[in-house]
């Protein structure tokens, strides 16, 4: 059995009325002193893209810092992700702008980390070749064990307009591959703000809330973002192939 902290959308350098990016990272401390604290270890605490909220190379300097973890740390780009320095900064390599994708292999558990960004957009997609690794990573290696697959745009509507409409498009396409691997046990991913759960090509989607903000339904109001909500993360229990999901409330 296997326990991961799943959280999304730190957004650090993030400006907010007059906090200039403060409060985005007080916030993430706050959430990574929670872990930290934790009386139990955890085997992983995955970060499902928008470490940064401008791409720039400060702020992923700001993000290696406030990620450090006594937990193993992983990530992927968002959105706000910029592939060049955010591949520089905090993985040591040379700054392209290829998709950002990797494998981690956990104890019972592969873990596989995939970059939906599309430079200079908010709207997500995989990418052939993002695609035709993950198939070739699925089909491999440790097949008796169960998989993870996160990124960072939902591949399918949460019913939050301004959400779907920067979602993650051409989602038919990663279905076609999902259905070859029966092996992958769920879908991670961040984006929404909000904490979430749904399906996707037979296979639960968890959706991790936003640690910077919260976004509401239409339902509640149509209040948009909001800044005043605490920042929340999820817990996934790995049991075999099957995963159960607890949401939390972080508070100081």
């Amino acid at each position: 059995m296997l326990t991961i902290a799943h959280l999304s959308d730190i957004h650090l350098g993030q400006v907010h009325r007059r906090d200039a990016g403060k409060r985005a990272r007080r916030r993430a401390e706050q959430v990574m002193a929670y872990l930290d604290a934790l009386p139990g270890p955890l085997d992983a605490v995955l970060v499902t893209g928008d470490l940064a909220d401008h791409g720039l190379p400060e702020e992923y300097r700001q993000a290696a810092e406030v990620l450090a973890s006594r937990h193993p740390v992983l990530t992927c780009p968002g959105n706000h992700d910029s592939r060049a320095p955010y591949r520089q900064v905090l993985l040591g390599e040379e700054p392209t702008t290829d998709p950002v994708n990797r494998l981690h292999q956990l104890p019972g558990t592969d873990v596989l980390m995939l970059d939906s960004s599309i430079p200079e957009q908010h709207d997500g997609l995989l990418d052939d070749a993002t695609l035709d690794w993950l198939d070739a990573q699925l089909g491999s290696g440790r097949q008796e064990l169960p998989a993870l697959v996160a990124f960072h745009h939902p591949p399918v509507e949460l019913h939050v307009p301004f959400v779907d409409g920067i979602r993650q498009f051409g989602e038919e396409r990663l279905a076609q591959v999902l259905y070859r691997h029966p092996r992958v046990a769920a879908l991670l991913c961040g984006h929404a703000h909000t904490s979430a759960a749904t399906t996707f090509a037979g296979l639960p989607v968890l959706v991790a809330p936003g640690v910077v903000s919260t976004i509401t339904l239409p339902c509640e109001g149509g209040k948009g973002i909001l800044f005043d909500h605490p920042p929340m993360l999820a817990f996934h229990v790995l049991d075999g192939g099957r995963l159960t999901t607890h949401y939390r409330v972080v508070t100081d």
